[in-house]
């Protein structure tokens, strides 16, 4: 998927969408892929002469990989609101130039609850690693 594919299942939009591209593997796990181009609001100020990627940006990549796996049900009609972060680990940084890329699997659903793990990789360096979960509910507005 690219980016307008993926704004068909996510409701975020403009700096909020994290995504450049993402896809679903025949073992049934969510890939996803960001490019940090060094201009992302995130990074003006963190840090000023040695930016980084923060973890919770990192994270919510994570969390919006996940949702390509449940297209058929998520829309840009429907709000993916995280409910837990478990067991998150921070490995390596993420800097301007590097592509970050997701490896997401579902481990338990009970809708409108799921439950992950997922990792994130610049090239073969682990930078993220962590467990979550978030529900799927109708936007409100």
């Amino acid at each position: 998927m690219n980016r307008e594919e993926i704004m068909k299942i996510l409701p975020h939009r403009d700096s909020m969408l994290l995504l450049d591209e993402a896809y679903t593997d025949e073992n049934g796990t969510a890939h996803g892929k960001l490019t940090i181009k060094g201009t992302e609001f995130f990074l003006d100020g963190h840090f000023p002469s040695n930016p980084i990627v923060p973890g919770v940006i990192l994270c919510e990549i994570l969390a919006q990989s996940a949702c390509v796996l449940l297209a058929g049900d998520v829309n840009a009609k429907k709000n993916t609101l995280y409910t837990g972060l478990d067991k998150v680990k921070f490995k390596h940084p993420v800097r301007p130039g590097d592509t970050f890329e997701t490896s997401v699997k579902i481990v338990k659903s009970r809708p409108p609850f799921y439950f992950c793990e997922g990792e994130g990789y610049v090239g073969d360096k682990l930078c993220l690693k962590a467990e979550f979960s978030f529900a799927v509910t109708d936007a409100e507005g």
